[in-house]
């Protein structure tokens, strides 16, 4: 009798769409047609992850809000039956201790706190002169240089990288050490072994870093970080986690976003028009909102647990299972957008999830969005007749990264 119950749960766990899904080459960027079809259909479902396991599957919007907010949904990937990104999350599982990023309250909104600071509203708009000097050096690089030339290497990420590490207190100089171990940090087909080498080796490099920032502190994240080492409120190994995490994130997601955004954008030549013909900040800002969902390049979605039974949208998430949300299918929930699969620029999307939302939003997102506008406000006014320099179907995305977008993006004018 227990072995034919085994094999029936076998076969429904097999019967099940796995996750996440691989995208269609001809849209590209676009969340697999299935994945569109469900916030409509059964925006609360399940679906197979790579150990097996059937996690709920969440992808309506209204959904996904209610369980972010919910205290009863837990971020602690120590908890048994989270659902891992992959095997080597899983493995390398007692490398990481609790921080802002895997802890619940009341620790996470001590850790929250410790970081805040650097990205407040006031501190992040003082930083638009550096990043708009940064944006046009880069440009006028591009435009003294020979054609064709990659956006992603040019442009794309140095804008960011540049930023962080100097908001972090870290030199630029390191940048490809920093990109290098980053790259394996969100690659999903990495091997345990990968995956803890280079996490060993950002971590070991932001300790010492922290650590001399004890003796000589700056204006900078790593000085905050090591007075509050000082003052006994964080381990060194804790806190130079946390710094691994914000130099990736600070630099990999938007550049990422500000290479598919261009490639979308240059898909679409009526909505690239509406950048390049503006000066309106309000408008490039609304831009930015509708890029930011119509890509939402976090694409495997935010990882979460349940701590009791909760009853969301007619189904009953017990105790104990876990929990996926998948924020592009929530952005493009019809309910919440209409039309959603049509890029509008001039659409009202504020409301949407690509940095998450509840207590856990990304701690970066104002930067990443004063980064966006000021890049998409400036490149296609500067170089107004840039265009792709080889063939859409040339163009190889990142479908094994956790942050989707491309590798390389030849462009010419």
């Amino acid at each position: 009798m227990a072995d034919t119950l085994a094999d029936t749960a076998n076969e429904a766990a097999a019967s099940l769409p796995e996750y996440p899904m691989a995208r269609e080459g001809r849209c590209p960027f676009d969340p697999p047609a299935a994945m569109r079809a469900l916030p409509a259909e059964r925006p609360i479902s399940r679906a197979r992850i790579w150990d097996g396991s059937t996690p709920w599957l969440i992808t309506g919007h209204a959904e996904q809000r209610t369980l972010f907010a919910d205290p009863r949904v837990s971020v602690d990937e120590h908890q048994p039956g989270f659902p891992h990104q992959s095997h080597a999350m899983a493995e390398t599982l007692d490398h990481r201790p609790l921080t802002i990023f895997n802890a619940d309250a009341p620790e996470h909104t001590r850790f929250r706190r410790m970081l805040t600071g650097p990205f407040t509203l006031k501190r992040v708009e003082a930083l638009r002169p550096a990043i708009q000097k940064i944006t046009d050096d880069r440009i006028d690089a591009m435009l003294a240089g020979p054609k064709p030339v990659d956006l992603v290497t040019a442009l794309a990420l140095p804008v960011p990288t540049v930023m962080i590490t100097e908001l972090l207190g870290v030199p630029y100089k390191d940048h490809e050490f920093f990109q290098r171990h980053g790259v394996t940090a969100v690659d999903r087909d990495a091997t345990p072994e990968q995956s803890r080498e280079s996490s060993t080796a950002l971590v070991t490099y932001l300790a010492e870093a922290i650590v001399a920032k004890m003796a000589d502190p700056a204006e900078d994240v790593l000085s905050d970080l090591a007075a509050r080492v000082k003052a006994g409120e964080v381990t060194v190994p804790d806190a130079a986690l946390m710094a691994v995490v914000l130099l990736i994130a600070g630099h990999e997601t938007s550049a990422n976003m500000i290479a598919l955004g261009t490639l979308a954008l240059l898909q679409q030549p009526e909505q690239l028009a509406l950048l390049r013909d503006t000066e309106d900040p309000k408008v490039v800002a609304a831009a930015v909102e509708e890029l930011l969902r119509y890509l939402t390049i976090a694409h495997t979605g935010q990882r979460r647990i349940a701590l009791e039974d909760i009853e969301v949208g007619g189904e009953t998430i017990r105790a104990g299972e876990g929990i996926i949300l998948d924020l592009p299918s929530a952005n493009r929930d019809p309910e919440a957008f209409p039309e959603p699969q049509r890029l509008d620029l001039t659409r009202s999307a504020r409301h949407h999830h690509a940095f998450g939302f509840g207590i856990h939003q990304c701690v970066g997102q104002l930067l990443a969005r004063v980064e966006l506008q000021i890049v998409y406000g400036t490149l296609y006014r500067r170089i107004p007749t840039l265009r792709l320099a080889t063939e859409l179907e040339q163009i190889e995305f990142k479908d094994d990264r956790l942050a989707y977008g491309v590798y390389e993006l030849p462009v010419t004018w």
